[in-house]
């Protein structure tokens, strides 16, 4: 009780000053004594003790994995499902870009960076693909843009709805955000663990983990552009009886796909991230490169196909934002 006491007395001190108006430096002595007070109590009512007292960890860990358990033995069919139909798509995807001479490719590239960014882009964007295959990665990045096309249309057809949903609903907007805050800090590993349990190793679970980790952006920025359009254009579009589809497929989307496009940009970017992650599910291309140069203790090849990578981000990057840049100037006007 005197223990109690005497902090409850220090908390009203420190709340009495700080009602009073006293200085900055007075309120920081003031909570640093206190807090020292605080400090000097507990080591001499606790001593110097580290443990927590309560754990919980082994009784929720099990609930989780009896859960998990009950969901692939349940739902197996389902995920089975699933899993071939992106694996078909996946397959389909990174058979056109083999089976695509390089020459096609890289001329391809280079006429998009043109049209979007400049002349001195796109001569970048030739000699690094060049640059790619001459270092003996060009399969591998062909591999490693089948994977990220699928996993950033998916992240797209997944993301904007929430995204519109979001942006509709303060609700269901607040229930969201801690939610993609997770998904956006949590470490990437921990997105390999379920997505394993659900779909096994290989390919499919590396996109699902990728979907995972990058598909916030696409959500965030798609509510946010929504919520940028100018009421006075809604209310306008409205008094002409438009319905609430018309609204959003003809006015709010169009309007806001420049902020859009800078969150599929940021998807993109955090999909690359996430391939040599990914290789540890067994995604191949440049990831499973990286991965297995370091498992080898092969500086060389490893850093040769992070450069793989870094040339893929550095292309899909200036491109897709030189295309948000010109669309956003084009809705100005």
């Amino acid at each position: 009780m005197a223990v109690i006491g005497r902090l409850k007395e220090t908390t009203v001190g420190i709340r009495d000053a700080t009602r009073n108006g006293g200085s900055a430096p007075s309120k920081v002595a003031l909570i640093l004594a206190g807090f020292l007070v605080f400090f000097v109590l507990m080591v001499v009512a606790l001593g110097p003790r580290t443990a927590f007292p309560i754990d919980w960890s082994r009784v929720i860990s099990n609930e989780i994995n009896e859960g998990v358990d009950t969901i692939t033995v349940m739902w197996g069919p389902a995920f089975d499902l699933v899993s071939d139909a992106v694996l078909y798509f996946l397959l389909w995807i990174e058979a056109i870009f083999l089976w695509t001479p390089w020459p096609v490719v890289v001329v391809g590239a280079g006429l998009i960076a043109w049209v979007t960014v400049g002349w001195k882009f796109a001569a970048f964007a030739v000699v690094s693909l060049l640059v790619t295959g001459v270092f003996g990665l060009w399969q591998s990045a062909m591999e490693t843009m089948a994977l990220i096309v699928v996993a950033v249309l998916l992240s797209i057809v997944i993301g904007v709805p929430i995204g519109v949903v979001s942006a509709r609903s303060n609700a269901f907007d607040a229930v969201l955000k801690p939610l993609l805050d997770g998904m956006q800090t949590m470490p990437s590993f921990v997105y390999l663990v379920p997505v394993v349990m659900f779909f096994g190793i290989g390919n499919v679970p590396a996109v699902f983990a990728t979907i995972i980790y990058a598909a916030p952006p696409t959500i965030r920025f798609t509510s946010l552009g929504i919520r940028e359009v100018s009421p006075q254009v809604v209310e306008a579009t409205r008094s002409f009886g438009t319905t609430p589809r018309q609204l959003l497929f003809k006015v709010q989307l169009p309007m806001a796909l420049p902020t859009i496009m800078a969150g599929i940009n940021q998807t993109t970017m955090m999909a690359l991230a996430m391939m040599v992650i990914a290789s540890l599910v067994g995604a191949g291309g440049l990831g499973e490169d990286v991965q297995r140069a370091l498992s080898r203790a092969r500086p060389g090849e490893a850093l040769l196909g992070g450069l793989g990578i870094v040339i893929l981000a550095i292309i899909i990057d200036r491109v897709t934002q030189a295309w948000a840049k010109t669309r956003q100037e084009s809705l100005r006007t």
